[in-house]
């Protein structure tokens, strides 16, 4: 503690972490391996398989059944290393938690911001699949839009009102404070693993081997970057996400050393499986006569006028020609209703108490933590509603915003990579139930695997990813900074309420004249010509510098007015803007940017990733060597009667 802070501050510090920690040591140990697998499969297999197979082989045709292999093994890396962490610290909501205590309130309010977003998210994606369901018989639901992410089928105003509906029936269900899982979990969690793997098993009765090996373009028809492409665009890693539960429950396992890694790797291994069989036995099964497609026209596959569109599976088995099949896709269509609705409904529950944990830290006001009669913190749940609601505008599609809920989120797991490597080395007397071996090479490998997820989404998606981060940074500023940095109040307001006028500017500068540009002339092969490459990279020699810029400035700025006790963090967060400007750079530049001229672009696959492998292995070290002592890990080991001396 710094001497220039308050008894009265320490004292304050002190009692709130002692809460949580009285409140972990509270919880039972009662869970064994197959409820930590129950957990972690419930959470896995959601309602991302309902569309992910159709718009993966949208996106790489054929190779996709690769991509679901990639996709889960880099995924493999990043949970493997929050189990140490989560061992540890078993916190709720803590995966958010962490770059706070490694690398302070910068970092740590970026990170959480991110989430936010990517949690406030998923009940409208929800809802949208629900909805997209719906259309396979009520097709005026859907229509075909050309979007800056090409023609997709997106919601109608009907639809759009039927998701809306269903945000509000997800917003009242949790106003109510109802709560009807617990020991339902086990029976929820069978019918979610038998429903796909029913699917896989009947859709090989109607396979065509032709679909993968004998249509024009071959295994990759789009390339092999496009492999790499749909691993955060088309779902894939959006329907592994759901491995954290076993993490998050790790502080009730009766054996956590052995258990939580265990459940984790078996959640994912077993989830890689049944979604690689499924999409095999998918694309077998795909008839381009009922798709009235051509055959190989994998692109067209998420038009609205194509049946597979709106509910893929069901569509796959119903115009099957084989009465069983058709017979199980009316079990398939009341799966497509009550798994997204569930998902949703308990999404909304996560991003209200995401907004509260924000609240919890500093940053945002304090009347997101208070909590109404029914113990229900309602400031949080309205601002969840809204914001979840505003996404499904721009994102009437479950097609549209399954690529930035995904980017969004592994983003966030960046942090597991930096993170456990920090905690070796500023708490290295904390207990951990569960010690990652080798940590020294799978910490990296974790860290590059989040950033190499986060770079394949393209610039189009990374573009709106961190827009949004930065339109919640002037929060940060307003909220945090006078009482967490020592910095007036009055002009952090000043130069929040500038930056957003800044920002809002460039990002609409840059949406016109950029992605929307690039959007409205490419060539449905991907291209674009010499003068259009021209046009589009002069804006982006205007939008990129000014964005540079406004950023380094405005850190540079409140690392100035901060006081010196308290400018570490800031300086903590510096590798994370840095990363941030460098990653939206070579993803312009790159395979999965805006420049391919003549179908070339300045950096072409796998030259643009394998930069990125090594950006992100000096970026791991960056953030390594930016996390310190912290002052919450320093109460929180008081607290904890841990002795620790400062590295």
């Amino acid at each position: 503690m710094s001497s220039a802070e308050s008894p009265q501050t320490e004292q304050k510090q002190t009692l709130a972490i002692t809460k949580v920690v009285e409140a972990d040591r509270k919880l039972k140990r009662e869970l064994g391996f197959l409820d930590l697998l129950g957990l972690s499969m419930g959470g896995i297999i959601g309602s991302g398989w309902l569309f992910a197979v159709n718009a993966a082989a949208a996106v790489a045709g054929p190779s996709v059944i690769l991509s679901w292999i990639i996709g889960g093994i880099l995924i493999l890396f990043v949970a493997l290393v929050y189990a140490e962490v989560s061992g540890m610290l078993p916190r709720t909501g803590a995966i958010v938690r962490y770059p706070h205590l490694t690398h302070g309130s910068y970092t740590g309010y970026i990170m959480g911001w991110a989430y936010l977003l990517s949690a406030v998210t998923v009940p409208t994606i929800e809802a949208e699949a629900v909805v997209g369901y719906a259309a396979s018989y009520i097709p005026s639901l859907t229509q075909t839009v050309k979007t800056v992410f090409g023609p997709v089928s997106v919601l109608t105003p009907p639809g759009i009102a039927f998701a809306f509906v269903l945000l509000v029936v997800f917003f009242f269900l949790n106003y109510a404070g109802i709560k009807i899982l617990g020991k339902t979990n086990t029976y929820v969690t069978v019918w979610k693993i038998v429903i796909p793997v029913l699917t896989f098993i009947l859709l090989f009765a109607a396979f065509n081997s032709s679909n993968i090996t004998s249509l024009p373009g071959g295994f990759f028809p789009y390339g092999v970057s496009s492999m790499f492409l749909a691993i955060p665009t088309a779902g894939i890693v959006f329907a592994y996400l759901g491995f954290r539960q076993a993490l998050e429950y790790g502080g009730e396992a009766k054996n956590p050393q052995k258990d939580v890694p265990r459940a984790t790797v078996s959640s994912i291994l077993i989830a890689l499986v049944i979604y690689t069989l499924l999409q095999i036995a998918y694309i077998g099964a795909l008839k381009w006569n009922v798709a009235g497609l051509s055959p190989g026209d994998w692109g067209d596959l998420t038009k609205s006028s194509v049946p597979y569109s709106s509910g893929p599976l069901y569509v796959a088995l119903s115009k099957s020609g084989i009465a069983a099949l058709a017979a199980f896709s009316y079990v398939l269509l009341f799966d497509a209703y009550v798994s997204p609705s569930g998902t949703g409904w308990i999404y909304t529950g996560t991003g209200t108490r995401t907004f509260y944990g924000l609240a919890t830290d500093g940053y945002l006001p304090e009347a997101f933590i208070r909590v109404n009669k029914r113990g229900v913190p309602l400031i949080s749940l309205i601002a969840a509603f809204i914001v979840g609601m505003f996404f499904l505008l721009p994102f009437p599609s479950w097609y549209l915003l399954v690529g930035f809920i995904s980017s969004a989120t592994v983003f966030t797991y960046m942090m597991g990579g930096a993170g456990i490597s920090v905690f070796r080395k500023t708490a290295s007397q904390l207990p951990r139930p569960y010690k990652l071996p080798a940590v020294s090479v799978l910490a990296p490998i974790a860290f590059i695997a989040a950033s190499m997820i986060v770079y394949w989404s393209g610039f189009t998606v990374l573009f709106f990813v961190f827009t949004g981060i930065l339109v919640g940074l002037p929060l940060y500023y307003i909220f945090y900074a006078p009482k967490g940095l020592g910095v007036s109040r009055a002009l952090s307001v000043v130069l929040g309420v500038v930056f957003w006028a800044i920002i809002g500017y460039l990002s609409y500068y840059a949406y016109q004249n950029i992605v929307y540009y690039f959007a409205s002339h490419v060539t449905s092969s991907g291209t674009i010509t010499a003068s259009q490459g021209s046009y589009i990279l002069s804006h982006f020699l205007v939008y990129f510098p000014a964005l540079s810029a406004l950023t380094i400035v405005y850190t540079l700025i409140f690392q100035f007015l901060s006081k010196p006790e308290k400018r570490r963090q800031v300086v903590g967060g510096w590798w994370l803007i840095v990363y941030s400007l460098a990653t939206m750079a070579l993803s312009f530049f790159g395979a999965f940017g805006l420049l391919p001229v003549n179908g070339v672009t300045p950096i072409g696959f796998p030259f643009d990733t394998l930069i990125m492998v090594g950006l992100s292995l000096a970026f791991y070290f960056g953030a390594y060597y930016s996390g310190y002592f912290t002052e919450d890990l320093k109460q929180l080991l008081l607290v904890e009667g841990v002795q620790q001396q400062k590295p």
